[in-house]
């Protein structure tokens, strides 16, 4: 198990720029691929961007290409997610999350271990 812990989020206003990060410990974390998600109030939990366990490749969905940017530091065993030009529809929970493997298209089940979230809120 790989314990997970989110952090940046806020409240922004549209146009603007937010940084998560997501602390991770408890296993070897470069034997992980890392992912975002996201939550948005009364719909499913939806990806959002996956980096690979190498950093070679990286997913996004359609929505967030361009403006947002996974990226990993596994010397800190911390993976962050640049996001600029907010929305007010990136508004959400966003969730962290690990796993060893991974299947494209990727999804939630594709996830075991999961971080408590953190709240981004972008106003129009």
């Amino acid at each position: 198990q790989v314990q997970l812990v989110e952090s940046g989020g806020g409240l922004v206003q549209a146009g603007g720029s937010l940084r998560l990060s997501c602390a991770a410990s408890g296993r070897t974390v470069s034997n992980y691929h890392m992912g975002w998600f996201r939550q948005a109030p009364g719909k499913e939990r939806e990806f959002v961007a996956c980096i690979t366990k190498s950093g070679g490749r990286t997913y996004y969905t359609d929505s967030v290409k361009g403006r947002f940017t996974i990226s990993r530091d596994d010397t800190t065993n911390t993976v962050y997610l640049q996001m600029n030009s907010l929305k007010p529809e990136d508004t959400a929970v966003y969730y962290c999350a690990a796993d060893r493997t991974i299947v494209v298209p990727i999804t939630r089940q594709d996830f075991n271990n999961w971080g408590q979230g953190t709240q981004v809120t972008v106003s129009s």
